[in-house]
């Protein structure tokens, strides 16, 4: 009953999915068909795995950390597997996310180029510090058993808010990223950016689907629609679940 009731849910999830695979591979295929492949040696080529990988961790894999309780089967039973599997793709995620923020550092270094001067690094780094706190308060309260239930009530608005600003903020960062690439790479050619040769198109698509995935997780978060058909259903059958954003702390 609740996979019909919510039936609308995986259809946004299979779209969502197409969606996260292919940020990750247009990614890909702009830095390995326009900026010459991929290395890790301090070269420029070391810089090309820096995109990837923060799409890949603070959008695309964090995002789909996110909705892990927007799962129906997250609502009934046992909540520590549901816990597990959210920290376990949030701490993917911010292991690629680390790795992408080394092979940026190291580039810079090598080549002894300023770091963190821009608007771009500075929504990054932002995003990826409340990351990490995020990650250890949700670690500290919600999955080790100490915690009282009444501070996880108080700090699961607060938890949850901060998820939506991060995807926010990553998604912010992703988008002036792949702007200020293109300023730099496109400045001393022959077509530069404002004539829109097939590089700028190719990396705009890029960001475009980027912010579609992001839009459409932050839908998923706060829509409602499901949530209350899965509370009818709970009052047909007295069935208890874990409705997120409803019952206790997640």
């Amino acid at each position: 009953m609740i996979r019909m009731a919510s039936g609308w849910f995986y259809l946004s999830c299979l779209l969502l999915g197409s969606l996260g695979s292919m940020c990750i591979l247009f990614t890909i295929y702009w830095m390995q068909y326009w900026r010459g492949g991929f290395a890790w040696n301090g070269s420029i080529y070391m810089f090309n795995w820096h995109p990837v990988l923060m799409v890949a961790g603070m959008v695309v894999f964090y995002g789909g950390a996110s909705l892990v309780y927007r799962l129906p089967q997250s609502w009934v039973g046992p909540k520590l597997p549901w816990k597990l599997l959210h920290a376990a793709l949030h701490l993917m995620a911010f292991i690629l996310t680390v790795v992408g923020l080394v092979a940026v550092f190291t580039f810079h270094n090598h080549g002894k180029i300023a770091n963190l001067y821009s608007l771009h690094s500075w929504l990054g780094i932002t995003a990826v510090f409340l990351f990490a706190c995020q990650w250890c308060l949700g670690f500290a309260v919600f999955l080790l058993p100490w915690a009282s239930m009444w501070l996880r009530s108080l700090l699961k608005p607060i938890h949850v808010f901060f998820g939506a600003a991060i995807l926010s903020l990553s998604i912010a960062s992703v988008i002036s990223g792949i702007n200020e690439k293109l300023f730099f790479s496109l400045k001393n050619t022959t077509r530069p950016y404002n004539s829109l040769p097939s590089e700028a198109v190719f990396a705009n698509s890029t960001g475009m689907l980027v912010v579609a995935f992001g839009l459409l997780v932050l839908y998923i978060l706060l829509a409602s629609s499901w949530k209350l058909r899965a509370r009818d259903l709970d009052r047909q059958t007295g069935m208890q679940s874990h409705i997120p954003g409803e019952t206790g702390p997640g």
